[in-house]
């Protein structure tokens, strides 16, 4: 594999993550918005525009020879794996369909994390109906946590944690707790500004900053947190469960799938 910063992928993932942040977060900065609308309008919009992105992902990523034809098959095990990991609904949702994102995403680097994670979405939101206008925005949700694994390495090496032992399994169920709630967090503003009202933790147009925050703070703590806190349990339990032997798999079939991450070319050179 070549050790080429594969420069234009990363650009695409810039702009998927631009792309995902403005659909986010647009209906903020309205004056008005539709009642009960909750993204049924632009969602296919979205995802029409979130298809190609990441497919061009993948495609530049070939061409530079930061993935080969294994590491794409490898890919698509993944995503069939974790699709189907998703069927147990449970506390949480699906708690059982965080965990594998964000140990290959620590593994094989961010931008494969953020490929795992949007494409088992959107593969299982075919195996479970789960199709809406809520999909592109959780296939968004789950390739920012892929994406945000990147961000652990050099945490790693800041701690001086060695590979394979409890305080990377700590690490990771650290990581996993955290994104078991905000997760939740950011599903929320796919239909909290389109629930309008007088009460206390309603959105106004208008608004400052500050009592935003505060009406959406009280909006979590009252609708979200329990659901969240479940699923961020999950997520910590499965990783300290199973952590330490799926590491070791991924690991192994990293060398022989000719696979080293930016990341980790990164910190060697």
């Amino acid at each position: 594999m070549s050790r080429s910063t594969p420069f234009a992928s990363r650009i695409l993932v810039l702009v998927t993550s631009l792309v995902g942040l403005v659909a986010f977060f647009y209906p903020f900065f309205l004056s008005e918005v539709a009642a009960g609308d909750n993204h049924a309008a632009d969602a296919p919009i979205i995802m029409l525009m979130l298809g190609p992105l990441l497919l061009g992902i993948i495609l530049t990523d070939i061409n530079s020879h930061a993935m080969n034809s294994r590491v794409v098959a490898a890919l698509g095990m993944l995503v069939a794996i974790n699709a189907v990991l998703r069927l147990p609904a449970g506390p949480g949702d699906s708690p059982s369909f965080f965990f594998l994102v964000i140990l290959a995403g620590y593994v094989y680097g961010g931008r494969f994390g953020f490929l795992l994670g949007s494409l088992s979405l959107a593969v299982s939101a075919l195996l479970v109906a789960g199709i809406g206008p809520w999909m592109p925005f959780q296939m968004l949700a789950m390739g920012w946590l892929g994406l945000t694994t990147s961000l652990l390495q050099p945490i790693k090496r800041w701690l001086n944690i060695a590979d394979g032992s409890w305080w990377e399994v700590a690490l990771l169920a650290a990581f996993g707790w955290l994104w078991g709630l905000l997760f939740g967090a950011l599903m929320n503003l796919t239909f909290w500004p389109f629930s309008t009202g007088e009460s206390a933790i309603s959105w106004q147009p208008g608004l400052g900053l500050g009592p935003t925050l505060d009406r959406y703070w009280a909006f979590y703590l009252l609708t979200s947190l329990g659901w969240d806190a479940a699923r961020a349990l999950f997520n910590l339990l499965l990783i300290v469960a199973f952590g330490k032997p799926i590491l070791a798999v991924l690991r192994r079939f990293q060398l022989r799938l000719n696979w080293q991450s930016t990341e980790n070319i990164d910190q060697r050179t």
